[in-house]
């Protein structure tokens, strides 16, 4: 089913939460909404479901306009951070319940449950009550309780949160090849990239109330429409330095002279101000001097067992490596450095955008 937000607006008073959202949702599709606290992302969550009421604008939900309708009338199920699940029911009365809401046949009702308590791996738990269960468990009761009806829109707002590190990247996966199989269009709300990024078909971006980008992840992360784009998403976060007109050819990054494109030298000098974003993977790292390389002192290393991160200090700057997991180097030791500009991306310091360049752009497409 498809959902549409058409100039969507909500207000606290004077506080405005979200500003004239246009966003459109595919059928079937699950649309990631990512940003940091207080970005209006839960908000438009609960727009959709009819917890909250629109201010300006117009919600749809396939062809039926929701707007105005009660939460009962939209076809939503949601699927909340707690889990809101009854504490006095068993697990199977708590995947029921939206069945008996609706007063489905008491026939039908056994077998809806169990189905649903099979694609989630609940059968053995079915006589328990919330309270015996694990985190994990109750946090697939509660989408075994979202799915039993079929519903047109499934709405998750940072369903993993409560689970411990180990056991949500788990979840994610087994999210993932639940929405792909029953096929819901669905809106998922976190602030974590990693479940952003895993999950979504698409990934919108908000940022105090509008939507800074909407893109698949491997987009988002490579083509970032601003500088805020290019900070949230990524970890280690992206490198960002000033970058100024070089010799012919060339591009000064970090106090050195850097081959480039020829439309990415002339992009640089004609800008003026202008940023180069560079992530921490194309940052190479030598032992001893060369061309094109820059001295770095070792600030802090961060061995992360498939990886080791390296934040140096380079020409009065922070630069930040992945390097490979063996890496050996010390706090307050000397390496080199050289950035990769063939996938980085530039910003116009004034506004934040990004500055299109067709060679670098030619590269990260491939």
């Amino acid at each position: 089913m498809r959902i549409r937000f058409e100039k969507v607006t909500k207000r606290y008073g004077e506080a405005a939460a979200l500003r004239e959202i246009d966003l459109e949702v595919e059928p079937g599709e699950c649309l990631v909404l990512l940003g940091p606290s207080g970005c209006g992302k839960t908000t438009l969550l609960r727009l959709l479901a009819g917890l909250e009421t629109v201010d300006a604008g117009r919600l749809w939900i396939g062809e039926r306009e929701v707007t105005h309708l009660p939460p009962a009338a939209r076809d939503v199920a949601m699927v909340f951070q707690n889990y809101a699940l009854y504490p006095h029911l068993s697990v199977f009365e708590n995947i029921a319940f939206p069945l008996r809401a609706r007063h489905a046949a008491p026939a039908e009702i056994d077998p809806r449950v169990r189905k649903a308590a099979a694609r989630l791996e609940l059968e053995p738990l079915l006589d328990r009550r919330p309270a015996q269960l694990s985190g994990g468990q109750q946090q697939r009761v509660a989408l075994a309780r979202a799915i039993v009806r079929a519903p047109a829109v499934c709405l998750m707002d940072e369903p993993l949160s409560n689970l411990d590190a180990q056991l949500r990247v788990q979840t994610r996966g087994e999210l993932k090849r639940l929405q792909q199989e029953l096929g819901t269009t669905t809106l998922y709300v976190t602030h974590d990239q990693g479940e952003a990024m895993t999950l979504g078909r698409r990934v919108a971006l908000l940022r105090t109330g509008t939507i800074e980008q909407v893109a698949t992840p491997l987009d988002l992360y490579r083509h970032p429409a601003t500088r805020f784009a290019a900070t949230f998403v990524g970890s280690p976060a992206i490198n960002l330095w000033p970058a100024r007109a070089g010799g012919r050819d060339r591009v000064q990054v970090l106090g050195t002279d850097l081959d480039v494109a020829a439309d990415v030298a002339t992009l640089v000098s004609s800008n003026g101000r202008v940023e180069v974003g560079v992530r921490p993977e194309e940052v190479a790292v030598w032992d001893a001097p060369g061309p094109g390389r820059v001295e770095g002192r070792v600030l802090v290393v961060e061995p992360m067992g498939s990886e080791t991160v390296l934040i140096l200090e380079c020409a009065g700057l922070r630069v930040t490596a992945r390097t490979a997991p063996d890496r050996i180097a010390d706090p307050g030791s000397v390496v080199w450095v050289r950035p990769d500009l063939s996938r980085a991306v530039f910003f116009d310091t004034r506004t934040g955008h990004r500055i299109p360049v067709a060679a670098t752009e030619r590269v990260a497409a491939g």
